[in-house]
């Protein structure tokens, strides 16, 4: 099983580095987070060191393009430093703003252009896309169990209740009609199932 590694602590101060002053969306909770929340979730299912990796990082080319830092700078990085199999699953979870033709995506083109690539997905980003998205499922079912006001917690959400609701069970969906069957997809499943509850 996959524990502390002078490697797992380069990625995760790579991470801190680059989601410095970032926080969990509507809470103050830093950013860093969530990406060590997946890479346990991953670390519990035994996963490799190279998905764990690609785990602490999964957020960083979607999230830390800002002034100085271009896509391909931040690319170019991982993929030196933590090498291709791991830029490979990032790239893979990386919403994309622009399709292949440099055309600005609007926020549902985005979601389901993240759905249609992953059915080109290796298996590290498969178990990536999971743990990411049953961390974000949990963290909002706690978020939800701990207030008296619902709507405050779906209201950090463009989607709003409906949108979210439904992206989770799209994930699930997608994640099964690629042939991903690995126990942590009726983990995320159940999430998804809690959610439509709430």
């Amino acid at each position: 099983m996959t524990g502390y590694s002078d490697r797992i602590n380069h990625a995760f101060a790579f991470a801190a580095k680059h989601h410095d002053q970032q926080v969990r969306k509507g809470t103050r909770l830093p950013y860093l987070t969530h990406p060590a929340n997946v890479a346990i979730i991953l670390t519990r299912y035994g996963c490799s060191e190279d998905t764990v990796v690609a785990g602490i990082l999964h957020d960083v080319v979607e999230d830390c393009v800002r002034e100085g830092m271009t896509r391909e700078m931040l690319e170019e990085r991982i993929g030196r430093k933590f090498g291709s199999t791991v830029l490979s699953a990032v790239l893979a979870v990386t919403q994309r703003k622009l399709d292949d033709d440099g055309i600005e995506l609007s926020a549902d083109d985005r979601k389901a252009d993240y759905l249609e690539r992953l059915g080109r997905a290796d298996g590290e980003a498969l178990w990536v896309c999971a743990a990411d998205k049953v961390h974000n499922a949990n963290s909002i079912l706690s978020d939800l169990r701990r207030t008296a006001f619902p709507e405050t917690v779906w209201g950090r959400f463009a989607a709003g209740r409906e949108g979210t609701v439904r992206w989770y069970r799209r994930v699930v969906d997608r994640l099964r009609e690629v042939g991903f069957h690995a126990p942590i997809v009726d983990e995320l499943e159940a999430a998804a199932l809690g959610l439509e509850q709430a």
